[in-house]
């Protein structure tokens, strides 16, 4: 589990990669938000990711592409993107370089 410092008091924000991915990651809109980090993981390895807010919630990855092939099942009626576990939807090569990463 990634520890960071939090920018509001200093001490240390234990977080998980997939809260990037849940509306009610990070906090509920109250905690640190580190979507763009995971972000920044996906783009290294070669994804273009697209991030959204949702209100007061989150700012969740909606969308990853490589090579011209979305990553993320946008279209289907049995994930729900943003409240299902990303570990189920996401192919595992991105599970993997995520896992590596945090």
């Amino acid at each position: 589990m990634p520890i960071t410092t939090c920018l509001t008091c200093c001490g240390e924000y234990h977080w998980k990669w997939e809260e990037a991915f849940d509306k009610f990651g990070f906090g509920d809109g109250d905690g640190q938000v580190e979507t763009y980090s995971v972000a920044d993981a996906l783009e290294r390895a070669g994804y273009i990711v697209e991030i959204e807010t949702w209100g007061l919630h989150n700012t969740l990855i909606v969308s990853i592409v490589k090579d011209g092939e979305e990553m993320m099942p946008l279209c289907s009626s049995e994930v729900a993107i943003g409240y299902d576990d990303p570990r189920d939807y996401l192919p595992e090569e991105i599970v993997r370089i995520l896992d590596r990463a945090f």
